[in-house]
């Protein structure tokens, strides 16, 4: 079931909830630029097992409005409260993938983890985002070819082998978003900093990283792992900036073991 809801005046952020009646809440926050959707292979599974899967895409991405502006983590943080506030959630866990991670990690200290019982940070953006010369680079081309953007993306998001077909699927998920949200976003991603963040992060936290990832090395899992105080992390050994798709079976496995 797909709806909209108000985040504030004049826009409208795109949730997907499926299984609304399950035993436990799981909220999905994506990656940069995509949307709910990358998250295909959870949705597929998770609800049948009994869990209520929500899929949040960002302003600006997905079917959300695509207003101007807002593409700050505070807005994005306070565009998923909105969410948390409306649908009335509770006791859920937050699963936040790559700058989807880094948006969660602003939520659980701008919002002291409000309803969160459980972190996932899957590939985060995190401590740091995108150095100074991959962001110059994607803002170059995403103001100029951005088509050409979204299959440098592509090419460089998985360690194991895609077929042309998800190639095209990913493709059309990146240019569903506007211009200027995805520039907006590299624009963040080259500013990030979540030092300050992490030691604040109570919650349990699972990390969960491609060991290949090319797009936010392994190294910062590390890290993430060292200054968020309860925290495990888990090395994905076949994957690159996609676990959640490239290990689906032992992400789903993982996810539900630690969730509960």
């Amino acid at each position: 079931m797909g709806y909209l809801v108000n985040v504030e005046p004049g826009v409208n952020v795109y949730v997907e909830d499926l299984n609304p009646e399950g035993n436990k809440t799981i909220v999905f926050i994506h990656g940069w630029p995509l949307s709910h959707k990358q998250f295909e292979y959870q949705f597929d599974v998770l609800p049948s097992m009994g869990y209520r899967c929500i899929g949040i895409d960002w302003r600006g991405f997905g079917n959300s409005d695509k207003p101007f502006g807002g593409y700050t983590l505070d807005r994005l943080a306070d565009d998923i409260r909105a969410v948390v506030g409306t649908l009335q959630l509770k006791n859920f866990a937050l699963v936040g993938h790559s700058t989807g991670g880094s948006i969660a990690i602003r939520y659980m200290t701008r919002y002291g983890g409000y309803g969160v019982s459980q972190l996932v940070l899957v590939d985060a953006a995190a401590p740091t985002g995108f150095t100074a010369e991959t962001a110059d680079r994607y803002l170059a081309q995403t103001l100029n070819d951005r088509p050409q953007m979204m299959q440098e993306v592509i090419d460089g998001f998985f360690f194991q082998y895609i077929t042309r077909h998800f190639s095209d699927w990913f493709f059309q998920m990146g240019m569903q978003a506007a211009g200027w949200s995805t520039a907006a976003i590299i624009k963040l991603l080259r500013e990030v900093n979540l030092y300050e963040d992490l030691p604040k992060i109570v919650d349990p936290t699972l990390i969960i990283h491609g060991i290949h990832d090319k797009v936010i090395p392994f190294s910062q899992a590390k890290e993430l792992n060292k200054l968020i105080p309860n925290s495990q992390l888990v090395p994905f050994k076949y994957s690159g900036h996609g676990a959640f798709w490239e290990e689906r079976d032992k992400f789903n496995q993982l996810l539900t073991q630690f969730i509960h």
